[in-house]
């Protein structure tokens, strides 16, 4: 059976929400993101990247490309609101539907042919998106996930495109090879210095070429290349977490322990998200008392796997809680709402500082073992309650 793999992406999401509650924003040079010297891009218009400005770049650069824009702090509650009005749009209509991150969707329509037209099936949901929401919205329809991708980069913005199945490699030739994804700045350098700035000339090198310059990975890429990739579009679905509870050796009220092992509950369930490239959606924290009562509350986040606004977010439902002033038995911590999806760090919170921390305390972690690195705050009387 022919694949039919659909990949949509609101186009500009952040800045496309805030226009929907702010129209003097349109038309506008638009930055989203932390405000204080250290901050960085969240997100940016189109007005603003001819300018040069990126997400993930330092604000203050930012603000020295594109002067005139207009920065707003941004409200990821609202983000998280629209995500979902668009998910459940494309999971009521479509058979198989994969949330990729806040903004993105993959869709399966695989058999679909049979009885409706794929793209003029997809065309009329796009519309539909856009007429419920206000939203733009584009797509990308071919045979896989890596084309289907690609393609909606070049229908951007606000647009769509078909890749009928055999054009896949006349499509891709005359791209960058950076349009490949999984090809960051890096992958994209050492391309470039072999002679390989377009897809059209990986397509032409032998794989066993790019296997020796590039492990495995330069395997996978000639096949991304070639528009080969058999990955599967994962159902999206609420039911899946994760999660970590601590029962003490002896109850208690010591708020700088119980916050230590939040801490440090959070720091490890984080890890295993980005591992998993994966982000939550929703978090939870449970008290068992010492006369075995048990009381959890939970809320929904924007979804990320960042320690710090996590962390933020976990102790401040404790805080919301815990109100008997009972000495505690047992902490939990749980996250739900599972997606699949990149390291996304929250730009919105983070600085340039603790991005850097963040990465460089991953690498040490899988490289040595989780248990090899932690925060300060977490060592302190490490032991006492446990």
């Amino acid at each position: 059976m022919e694949r039919h793999i659909a990949h949509l992406d609101l186009d500009t999401f952040f800045v496309s929400v805030e226009r929907l509650m702010n129209s003097k924003l349109n038309g506008q040079p638009v930055i989203i993101g932390g405000t204080a010297d250290r901050g960085v891009v969240a997100a940016c218009s189109y007005e603003t990247r001819q300018f040069g400005v990126h997400s993930a770049m330092p604000m203050k650069l930012a603000l020295r490309l594109c002067p005139q824009a207009v920065i707003v702090r941004g409200d990821y509650d609202a983000y998280s609101r629209y995500s979902k009005t668009v998910t459940d749009i494309l999971t009521e209509a479509a058979p198989l539907v994969e949330k990729a991150s806040i903004d993105e969707h993959y869709l399966d329509l695989s058999g679909m042919d049979k009885y409706f037209g794929c793209y003029k099936w997809l065309s009329e949901l796009r519309h539909k998106v856009i007429k419920e929401t206000g939203l733009p919205i584009s797509f990308g329809l071919s045979i896989n996930k890596t084309v289907s991708k690609i393609a909606t980069g070049e229908a951007k913005p606000n647009g769509q495109i078909n890749v009928l199945q055999g054009s896949e490699k006349p499509f891709l030739a005359p791209l960058p090879s950076k349009k490949i994804p999984m090809v960051g700045p890096k992958v994209y350098t050492t391309l470039r210095n072999m002679g390989l700035e377009r897809i059209r000339t990986i397509q032409e090198m032998p794989v066993e070429l790019m296997q020796a310059a590039l492990g495995e990975n330069g395997v996978t890429i000639w096949n991304k290349a070639n528009g080969v990739d058999n990955s599967l579009v994962i159902p999206y679905t609420e039911q899946k977490s994760m999660s970590k509870n601590e029962t003490f050796l002896r109850d208690t009220i010591d708020m700088d322990f119980l916050h230590r092992t939040l801490v440090k509950m959070v720091e490890d369930l984080s890890f295993d998200l980005r591992k998993q490239q994966r982000l939550t959606g929703c978090l939870a924290v449970t008290i068992k008392y010492s006369n075995f009562d048990t009381e959890m509350k939970q809320s929904r986040i924007p979804y990320t796997s960042s320690d710090k606004a996590i962390t933020v977010k976990v102790l401040d439902l404790f805080k919301k809680l815990y109100s008997r002033r009972m000495l505690i038995r047992m902490l939990g911590v749980k996250f739900s709402d599972l997606v699949t999806g990149s390291y996304q760090i929250s730009l919105f919170d983070d600085d340039k500082k603790d991005i850097a921390l963040n990465r460089a305390m991953d690498n040490i972690r899988n490289r040595f073992g989780k248990e090899f690195i932690t925060h300060a705050i977490i060592v302190k009387d490490a032991g006492q309650h446990t």
